[in-house]
């Protein structure tokens, strides 16, 4: 595994080095007498790996010491555009765009900026003619069409009528129908007319796509409308659908404490492009195009800036490039826009600080903001049940998982997962019927939930009961999780304790190559390919899983016995 993560290193390394190379061979092909090469390539190769990782504000410190550079390099300019923008350097990218824009015409990023810069500025004309010099231009991502088409249609929209504006919008390529439905409803609510409604309504019982985000424009709509009454029926409603749902949990609060901000009017271009960026942010994000999502989300909150859920979606930008403490930074702030905000931001605090190992802290910290909840309701009482569970808290989880089971019934959501929660709570404490009796009252409530299947079949096998059941059980929770390894692994286990061993070995072969650092299928495979005929190789992962982190004590000494004895 190390040796593997290591290479995986080295080709984005070289990959990098490459790129400075021919980056470097380009300029010196232009005969530049007074460029420092030495200098310059060392401080562009630095920019360049830490704009990789999100590391802005660095970078941007090593970019401007190469000022001249874009004369001579146009991929210079959007790196160092990059990194004025999502350092939050917006007049000074702005500043670089104006004094580079007679050379970079063609840069779609220049012209995305300065375009956004004029309709934060209510330059409406000249903002439209940057947005027109994207329009229709090749990029290398195809969300990017999308949004060049809509930021000069939306522009448009303040010297049109309804329908002619209509027409721009079902214009938009096909391959973004579902986009092309949000901005359907928003331009009926720009317009205000007697079909807004409507279009809200059909769009957010769409039962194919979760659309519960625009429940919360919905409510603004209505509240902007001075319809409170009508706001409130719309966000209590969404919630019974979407009870996880931050944006309407917080607008709830709000409108019930009378003290709710406009922070969303569609009759404002400006937060309506806001929204479109964001969009695209999120598709980009969802694509692992962590750098250019961000380019998207800081332009998305320099238009509308009070707007909290485009700071949720940057904080998870920066935990999945593993830039935590930019993403605990953003949390922070974040958990003082209100109680559900400041429940969402400890959850998501608590995450970064196991994956920084200091499981005491993360325990420590939610607990304090589990405190501080005014009123506890049923999810955050299981977002601190879970988390106790996963930090072999047992028998603290069970008394949480027990009062939540105790005020639902068995129709509502959370019943499966509390039952499955307090029935491997029950199981790690050595309570198995106990145990045994939630996980199938888990799987009656919902029968198709492939890991529950898997740990209630899997403890059956481990105690060497009820194997032919378990057996067809785990080859349900394959069709449901194909490749998952822990599933394909015990499938193969309990082939194995049937005596099964040609068609064990096929599955657990398989489980290794999905999961080879994992202790027990390493076992496991040891164990099958013995039962094979192959004691060399099963030796040799018996051995391997001695080597590996997490293997408890008595599976040592059994391993041990193994490599002596045999099976």
């Amino acid at each position: 595994m190390i040796i593997m993560s290591i290479f995986k290193f080295n080709i984005k390394l070289i990959s990098q080095i490459f790129f400075v190379i021919i980056f470097f061979s380009t300029l010196h092909a232009k005969n530049l007498d007074n460029f420092d090469e030495g200098d310059s390539i060392s401080n562009y190769f630095s920019a360049v790996l830490l704009l990789n990782d999100n590391q802005y504000k660095e970078s941007y410190n090593f970019l401007r010491k190469l000022n001249g550079l874009e004369e001579f390099h146009n991929n210079y300019s959007s790196k160092f555009l990059l990194s004025l923008v999502n350092s939050g350097k917006f007049n000074e990218a702005f500043n670089y765009d104006k004094k580079s824009e007679k050379k970079y015409l063609s840069n779609f990023d220049c012209n995305l900026l300065t375009g956004v810069y004029h309709l934060k500025n209510q330059n409406y004309d000249l903002s439209r003619k940057y947005f027109l010099r994207i329009k229709n231009k090749k990029s290398k991502f195809i969300i990017n069409s999308f949004i060049s088409s809509s930021l000069y249609n939306w522009v448009n929209f303040i010297n049109l009528e309804f329908n002619d504006a209509k027409n721009k919008i079902e214009s938009i390529d096909s391959k973004f129908e579902n986009l092309k439905n949000i901005q359907n409803v928003f331009l009926h609510c720009f317009y205000k007319t007697k079909d807004t409604e409507l279009f809200f309504k059909k769009l957010t019982s769409n039962e194919k796509i979760d659309f519960s985000r625009y429940n919360y424009f919905y409510a603004t709509f209505m509240a902007n409308s001075g319809k409170i009454l009508k706001a409130k029926e719309i966000v209590n409603s969404s919630l019974k659908l979407y009870p996880r749902n931050l944006l309407l949990n917080q607008y709830k609060l709000d409108l019930n404490n009378d003290s709710y901000e406009n922070n969303f009017n569609c009759k404002n271009i400006s937060h309506v492009i806001a929204e479109i960026l964001y969009i695209s942010a999120n598709a980009l994000s969802s694509q692992n195009i962590y750098e250019f999502s961000n380019f998207y989300l800081n332009l998305s909150k320099y238009l509308n800036k009070n707007f909290h859920s485009f700071d949720t979606l940057l904080a998870e930008n920066f935990y999945h490039t593993k830039n935590f403490d930019k993403a605990k930074k953003i949390y922070k702030e974040i958990g003082k826009k209100g109680k559900i905000f400041l429940w969402y931001a400890a959850k998501q605090n608590t995450k970064i600080l196991i994956n920084e190992k200091k499981n005491e802290q993360a325990l420590k910290n939610l607990t304090k903001a589990y405190n501080q909840l005014p009123e506890k309701n049923i999810y955050e009482k299981y977002d601190y049940a879970r988390f106790l569970k996963n930090n072999d808290q047992f028998e603290d989880a069970i008394k949480f998982y027990t009062e939540i089971i105790s005020k639902i019934n068995k129709n509502h959501p959370l019943f499966p997962k509390a039952t499955d929660g307090r029935g491997v709570s029950y199981e790690r404490i050595g309570e198995w019927k106990k145990a045994e009796s939630d996980l199938l009252l888990s799987l009656k409530a919902s029968p198709d939930q492939a890991y529950v299947i898997n740990y209630l079949a899997y403890s059956w096998i481990e105690k060497g009961v009820k194997i032919e059941q378990s057996l067809k059980m785990l080859e349900k929770a394959n069709d449901l999780k194909s490749n998952d390894p822990y599933i394909t692994d015990s499938l193969g286990w309990a082939l194995f304790k049937l005596g099964r061993y040609t068609e064990s070995k096929k599955y657990l072969q398989s489980a290794i190559k999905l999961m080879p650092g994992d202790p027990i299928i390493n076992d496991h495979y040891g164990d099958v390919l013995w039962k094979n005929g192959y004691k060399i190789q099963a030796r040799y992962y018996w051995k391997n899983t001695l080597n590996l982190e997490d293997v408890e004590d008595d599976m040592k000494d059994k391993i041990k016995n193994k490599l002596v004895l045999g099976l």
